[in-house]
Parts: C-alpha cells; sequence; structure tokens
C-alpha cells in the first residue's frame, strides 16, 4: 500500500525530472499519447496507420506554445507538463498554508522592556532565534513544490519542530492531496504502471483491456478472441477465448 510519505517522497524527488521534461520532445510511446495511437490504428490498413501518425504527430506540435509567446527558450513548452506542474504546485503550497495555520506554534514573544537588561536580551535572542526557525513554513518567499512536500513529510513523520501532532483529520487531508498530486506527477512521467479496460468492444463483442506505463509501449488484448495490438499493429492471435 503506497503510504502518504511515499506520495510526498516521490513529488519531491521527481520535480526536477518535470522541469526537464517541460522542454522535451513528447514521448509517443507513452501511455496517454501512444494509447490513443494505437487505438485508432485496430485492424486498419498500413495506409490509415500512416494518415494517423500525420495527424497525431500535428497534435503534438498544437501542444507546444511558439517561442514569440513565451519569449525565447531552447526547446518548445509541452503544456501538458507544465499545467501538471502549476496543479501540483498549487495543490502543495495550499496544503502546507493550510498545515500550518493549525499546527504551527506562533513565535515566542518578545520580552517587555520593564524586564531587566540583561534577562530581555537572553529572551529577545530566544524568541529571534525561534522566528527564523527553518523548520516553520513560511506564508511567503520560498514557496516551492518540493519544499511543501518536504515538509509536510516532516509533519507526517512528525519531525520535532514548533509544531503540534497532526489530528486524524490533518493526516487524512494531507494523505489525500499528496496521493492526487503524486499520481499527476507519475502520469506526466509515465513512471507508473497503469492499466483500463475500454469502452470501446472489439468485433468479435470482446473487451479490451489496454496495459501501459513505466515507459513501455502500450498493449492493448481483445479479451475475447485474444488478439494483441501494439503502436505498430496487429502482434499476436489466439484461438483461446478466456472465460
Amino acid at each position: 500500500m503506497t503510504t502518504t510519505a511515499t506520495n510526498l517522497r516521490t513529488i519531491a524527488l521527481h520535480w526536477a525530472d518535470l522541469h526537464e521534461a517541460v522542454g522535451a520532445p513528447a514521448t509517443v510511446g507513452a501511455f496517454g499519447v501512444g494509447l490513443r495511437g494505437y487505438l485508432a490504428a485496430l485492424d486498419q490498413l498500413d495506409a490509415e496507420q500512416l494518415e494517423y501518425d500525420r495527424h497525431q504527430a500535428a497534435h503534438l506540435r498544437s501542444l507546444e506554445r511558439s517561442t514569440d509567446q513565451l519569449g525565447e527558450r531552447p526547446a518548445p513548452v509541452r503544456l501538458a507538463i507544465l499545467d501538471t506542474m502549476r496543479a501540483v504546485e498549487a495543490a502543495l503550497v495550499d496544503c502546507a498554508d493550510q498545515t500550518a495555520a493549525e499546527v504551527q506554534r506562533s513565535p515566542m514573544a518578545y520580552a517587555p522592556r520593564s524586564w531587566p537588561p540583561a534577562d530581555r536580551e537572553r529572551r529577545d535572542q530566544l524568541a529571534r532565534a525561534d522566528a527564523l526557525d527553518a523548520r516553520r513554513w513560511r506564508y511567503r518567499g520560498h514557496r516551492t513544490t518540493p519544499h511543501a512536500a518536504l515538509w509536510l513529510l516532516a509533519r507526517v513523520e512528525r519531525a520535532t519542530g514548533p509544531f503540534t501532532v497532526l489530528t486524524d483529520g490533518q493526516r487524512t487531508r494531507i494523505g489525500t492531496v499528496a496521493e492526487g498530486a503524486a499520481r499527476r506527477v507519475e502520469r506526466a512521467l509515465d513512471i507508473a504502471a497503469q492499466r483500463r479496460t475500454l469502452a470501446q468492444r472489439h468485433d468479435c463483442g470482446g473487451a479490451i483491456d489496454v496495459h501501459g506505463g513505466e515507459g513501455r509501449t502500450p498493449l492493448a488484448r481483445c479479451t475475447g478472441c485474444g488478439r494483441i495490438w501494439t503502436e505498430a499493429g496487429l502482434v499476436a492471435t489466439s484461438t483461446y477465448a478466456p472465460d
């Protein structure tokens, strides 16, 4: 079972990969875009496959924003990756904001001016150190996705600091946000195995199971007649029909 801590680590560790993927060419063999490729080619002639590939290439180019919109860049921007990064960052930072508002202790107050000078100085030093504690979540300044993920991870793992222990409700909220964000990251980078049963049926009436992800070429299999397809077309047939 995937834990909240694992999801938060996934986000933090793969954030740099997303930054690199923003400017990288789209991978047609991934589970998402590539899936549309071979599903569109089911039982079609080679000429139709070539026509599909032409349209698919045009579709991928349409997802890239021109340099005159964003200024000079070394490579076109992949908007699907950029949208994923924006959504994940908004979710993680907002979750950290909410959690900090509930569990982060207010900084220690400075000493009253009526205190003796020596005592006031010692108290003020402690107050300054408390306010500048690097473990605190900041509502301004350094508010990146990796920082939010690691800060939330520290709260989940009960790391020391000026915080109260998370309640069950707070843990559930962080877990929900982390799971959704991690799934977005994994789908964007194609690093998670995926399986779907399509609403579309094969000509024989059987359901079509699709497998892909983890960088592998997507594979479709008819549960009725046993036919198997990849983006290149039919790769196997079977006379065995599973129950």
